[in-house]
């Protein structure tokens, strides 16, 4: 079966719409890459490599740092899909990435977001 496409799509492709996203609804670059950290457990700078390397999401998500145990607790319908249904794992990260960035732009409080206890 062969793999969709957003899996070889670069991510700093899509990070420049979510962070345009974020921006349009009010909110920052800043809290964008925030969230991204917290799912992927990379810091700025090593973020910021990703992007400029102009890495595919499968490599993106592979190399992640730490993944957020705490990603699990996300439910919820996203590009028209529930993400606690996605089966494979690194569509439920891109999943879990996209909801996280709807959340942000919708207003959620940061700390709601980053399901902070």
């Amino acid at each position: 079966m062969a793999k969709h496409r957003i899996y070889t799509t670069s991510f700093a492709s899509v990070y420049r719409l979510y962070v345009a996203k974020g921006e349009k609804k009010g909110r920052t670059k800043a809290e964008v890459d925030r969230i991204i950290c917290w799912l992927t457990g990379y810091d700025q700078k090593q973020l910021d490599a990703e992007v400029d390397r102009q890495t595919d999401f499968e490599t993106f998500f592979t190399r992640a740092p730490a993944m957020n145990p705490a990603r699990s607790l996300m439910k919820g319908v996203v590009c028209g899909v529930r993400v606690e249904d996605v089966e494979e794992p690194t569509m439920r990260e891109i999943r879990y990435l996209d909801k996280l960035v709807d959340e942000l732009a919708r207003g959620k409080a940061m700390d709601k977001i980053l399901r902070t206890p």
